[in-house]
């Protein structure tokens, strides 16, 4: 027994449904829950020859599905499930940005070096804030807002300004995908650490937790 070709359409529509469900509620959560700013974004998907194409319609576009709609409605931090709901009805299929630089920055490392140091900051009973992990094998630690300009500082102090780290810090102008959106055509963004009340919107300063993220970007570089 074999599917039809209607069947097919109905299962590819009914998880294409399911999916922005999922995404509209992460929005409305975002916004509501946990006080952030959420940008409508891009979507990728690999072609058959192996290229990443992008929705925003640019053959030469320089970062495929990571990056925000020109025509999509930024919703402020306090929108409902409605207005989340209203937002991608307008940009159907669009991946959950959000905009760093206001409510919080990012150090981007490798995802083996962020598990360890999420598991060494915890033993050690140092406030969190969230982390994502993304399919390329990074680890997306929310720090207090302020942390990408004082990166070169705050690794003079701890000792660590001469190493070769593979730490990315991302600030104001940038963006990162959401859980549970696609990144760029790789796979889908999860969680190590999700949001909770009591992080979301008081992440911790960078300088609690980077000497640790340095010491494992190291160790995992060896």
């Amino acid at each position: 027994m074999g599917f039809t070709i209607g069947g097919i359409r109905e299962i590819r529509s009914g998880s294409r449904r399911r999916a922005r469900s999922s995404e509209i509620t992460a929005v409305a959560e975002y916004t509501g829950l946990w006080g952030w700013d959420v940008v409508p974004g891009a979507r990728a998907a690999r072609s058959g020859s192996g290229r990443t194409d992008c929705s925003c319609g640019a053959a030469d576009c320089p970062s495929p599905g990571a990056h925000p709609l020109d025509f999509g409605k930024e919703l402020a931090a306090g929108a409902t499930l409605e207005e989340a709901a209203a937002a991608w009805a307008q940009t159907p299929g669009a991946a959950v940005l959000l905009p760093v630089g206001r409510s919080f920055d990012i150090l981007d490392v490798p995802e083996a070096a962020g598990r360890g140091a999420l598991a060494r900051l915890q033993r050690m009973g140092l406030p969190l804030g969230p982390v994502a992990a993304t399919p390329t094998g990074r680890a997306l630690f929310f720090v207090a807002p302020g942390a990408a300009a004082d990166l070169p500082g705050l690794l003079y102090r701890t000792g660590w300004d001469d190493a070769d780290l593979d730490l990315r810090p991302l600030g104001e102008g940038d963006h990162i995908t959401a859980p549970p959106s696609d990144l760029g055509g790789h796979g889908p963004m999860r969680w190590l650490r999700p949001p909770g009340l009591e992080t979301a919107d008081r992440p911790p300063e960078a300088r609690l937790v980077v000497g640790t993220l340095a010491y494992l970007c190291a160790r995992v570089s060896v």
